[in-house]
């Protein structure tokens, strides 16, 4: 895996961008059709969560899926070519609700990200640690070490850094009481099957890490979510969860996490071919 990711990056760093998003489509149909990568999954998961539309429009959606990661995945491996706040500028639009935007004006004092899995995530937080300030980023390790390296070494080569979970409580801490900011992807299921909800209609486990950070160290939250222009560039839009009138409290965590996730799934009702469908998100429940 390793050896294909370095060759593909060597392929990918040679082309334009209208030669990768057609690169990417073919990659896409090919994991779709001929691999059928998790293909099953994808299918139930959507038709559990769409029953109302047809095998052609979950085929439609399924086929999006597909290239989106593929494109996702041509992205990253071009990281490397992002160089300054210009370069992420060319490729991705921030824009930022009213909150938001106060808090990036004063340039000082922590704030926690939640995201999903969607869009471009990666290429998302690159360019919000350059156009934005750098991030720290709790990341799962993955299982083959030498691809865990590598994208690492792409999440970090900008100024944002790294924590694995095990970590994270007390350098997450930290970190936002020295004003920091701290990223977290919440749409995965939680290996510690700590907290159990709804997500999409169905009974999934909940990650409250967010909700913990953001009142523990009394710092706002925001979401922000990139979803793709359709010409290979990226719009993050930046809201920020309402932490009004909570404490620290295991009630009033629960609370804020449900807020979150409902966004969250606001955000892949309205365009499902962005998500990352491949996970099995359902597989605690």
């Amino acid at each position: 895996m390793y050896v294909i990711l370095t060759l593909l990056g060597v392929i990918v760093r040679k082309l334009d961008r209208r030669q990768a998003r057609r690169f990417a489509v073919l990659i896409g149909d090919f994991m779709h059709r001929v691999l059928g990568i998790r293909r099953d999954l994808v299918y139930r998961n959507l038709s559990l969560t769409f029953p109302d539309k047809s095998p052609d429009e979950i085929r439609r959606i399924a086929r999006g899926v597909y290239r989106n990661v593929a494109s996702a995945l041509l992205e990253v491996l071009n990281l490397p070519l992002i160089r300054s706040r210009e370069d992420a500028a060319a490729l991705v639009d921030i824009e930022g609700d009213t909150a938001f935007e106060e808090w990036r004006r004063a340039g000082k004092g922590g704030a926690v990200l939640i995201s999903a899995h969607y869009g471009n995530w990666e290429l998302m937080a690159m360019a919000f640690g350059l156009m934005i300030r750098p991030i720290t980023i709790i990341v799962k390790r993955l299982r083959n070490r030498m691809v865990d390296q590598k994208m690492n070494g792409f999440r970090t080569m900008q100024g944002n850094r790294i924590v694995y979970p095990r970590q994270s409580v007390r350098a997450g801490l930290r970190l936002l009481q020295n004003g920091g900011t701290l990223a977290i992807l919440g749409d995965q299921s939680d290996p510690d099957e700590a907290n159990f909800g709804e997500f999409l209609g169905r009974r999934a486990t909940i990650l409250h890490g967010a909700a913990f950070f953001a009142l523990r160290a009394k710092v706002p939250l925001f979401m922000p979510i990139c979803t793709s222009n359709g010409d290979g560039r990226y719009t993050i839009t930046v809201s920020q969860i309402d932490t009004s009138g909570l404490t620290f409290n295991k009630a009033d965590i629960a609370t804020l996490a449900a807020r979150y996730t409902s966004a969250i799934e606001a955000q892949i009702l309205r365009r499902p071919e962005e998500w990352f469908w491949l996970h099995d998100r359902w597989k605690r429940s």
